[in-house]
């Protein structure tokens, strides 16, 4: 991880780690690397959450592009997956979107993507990273000087590229959608009802500042309770961006990444569409997920946290399927990355064609006891490193695993503990927490 840029992004407080200033900055960069040599003007795809900041750093960052000269193509509020998509189909330089993903209101972020559709690589984003810190740049005069245009249409080509991925019609399914009052609010109602679903919606008024409050896939009790009053189907919840997607079942109980992989895993693999027959999870994923896959005879290869490692890791092994606990997950043949729609629209598929409720795709499916705790922290790397906390870490715990990582996208590192024995689970977990806080103490 870079200065300013994560695994998913520049991620800070609206206007204190993360301020227009930057925005400017990142589009000042981007709109002159991408033109720089070139006889055409670069062109921009830029996309947004609803999230109060989200103007002001959608207007900073199309200033900064215009002012080095490349044309700046707003698609407005829209998904995080619509603008890797429409990077790539339709021959954009680059793309942005400015969100913080499941993040509260005060925090946003900026996401780039290079023309390909998959996350900017590291040698541009350090190019990103040494401008943001000083230097200068020509600024673009007379008939140079960039533009933005309206895009708007670009988000109902996505809609009509997820409608064209489904193989059956949800007409008579009951479903409940939670879109955290975020990106997903208007695409995924459209495309659940224009495949003939009945959708009930909650997550669905974004006033600017209830983005993720309460609801949406970091807090799946609104939407369980959905599920519950209205005897629901099913129910996916999205998160603010529509990247993630964690489902409930007709029985209320909680599907997360790591039983979508397995259950789409097992369903693809029945169609001869497995390839390699393998999946990529993270180190997060749960080891049930592995053990419960092998004995379909499915290989599970294990990557860092963050959708961008999932990607490289499906490609170097050929997998067709990849994801993380969270609920980001990767269909190689349609998307290069994590979909939250795309995601429930394979769920699905998979329930209507194999005509079985979606809780009995978990049968077989063994998860051991976890307990994961986010501890706040001002220098996360500095932490990693203290010796109490490499001790405490060293311990481990009986019967299972004690993982400690830095998050790419909060200041927080994150304690992960997994084994038989769901009572030796706490005892482990407060010990390195202890000496993650005496670290941060010392400071």
């Amino acid at each position: 991880m870079g200065k300013y840029f994560g695994t998913d992004g520049f991620r800070g407080r609206a206007n204190e780690s993360l301020t227009a200033i930057h925005a400017f900055r990142v589009g000042r960069l981007l709109g002159y690397a991408f033109g720089r040599g070139k006889r055409e003007r670069a062109r921009i795809l830029l996309g947004k959450d609803t999230r109060l900041s989200s103007y002001m750093f959608e207007y900073a960052l199309s200033a900064g592009a215009t002012a080095s000269g490349a044309d700046v193509y707003l698609l407005h509020v829209t998904p995080t997956p619509s603008v890797s998509h429409l990077v790539r189909t339709e021959g954009f330089d680059c793309g942005v979107m400015i969100s913080a993903s499941h993040n509260g209101f005060e925090d946003n972020g900026i996401k780039l993507f290079g023309s390909g559709g998959e996350k900017l690589d590291d040698r541009l984003i350090s190019r990103v990273e040494d401008y943001l810190d000083g230097g200068s740049l020509p600024f673009a005069t007379g008939e140079r000087i960039g533009r933005t245009v309206d895009f708007v249409a670009g988000r109902n080509r996505y809609l009509a590229y997820l409608l064209s991925l489904a193989r059956v019609s949800f007409r008579g399914v009951r479903v409940g959608l939670d879109c955290a009052n975020g990106s997903a609010w208007q695409v995924s109602k459209a495309v659940f009802d224009a495949l003939g679903a009945r959708t009930f919606c909650i997550g669905a008024e974004p006033d600017g500042t209830n983005i993720n409050g309460g609801c949406g896939s970091t807090h799946i009790e609104a939407l369980r309770c959905l599920v519950a009053e209205r005897g629901l189907d099913v129910g996916f919840a999205f998160d603010g961006d529509a990247d993630r997607c964690i489902a409930v079942d007709e029985r209320g109980d909680v599907v997360d990444g790591d039983g979508i992989l397995y259950l789409v895993a097992k369903y693809m693999k029945g169609k001869g569409e497995l390839e390699n027959s393998g999946v990529v999870a993270t180190e997060m994923s749960n080891s049930g997920l592995k053990e419960s896959l092998a004995r379909e005879g499915i290989t599970v290869v294990t990557c860092d946290v963050g959708d961008k490692f999932v990607w490289e890791s499906m490609c170097q092994n050929e997998f067709p399927l990849g994801g993380e606990p969270s609920g980001h997950v990767i269909f190689r043949k349609y998307a290069v990355t994590g979909d939250g729609i795309l995601t429930a629209l394979k769920i699905m598929e998979a329930m209507l064609e194999s005509k079985c409720p979606l809780s009995c795709f978990l049968e077989g499916f063994k998860k051991y006891p976890q307990l994961l705790r986010s501890v706040r922290v001002r220098e996360k790397e500095r932490v990693l490193r203290d010796e109490g906390v490499k001790a405490a870490l060293l311990e481990g715990i009986e019967g299972g695993r004690l993982l400690l990582r830095a998050s790419g996208t909060e200041p927080v590192v994150r304690i992960l503990a997994e084994g038989e024995r769901a009572e030796a689970l706490s005892p482990a977990v407060e010990r390195l927490e202890r000496a993650v806080r005496a670290a941060e103490e010392g400071l």
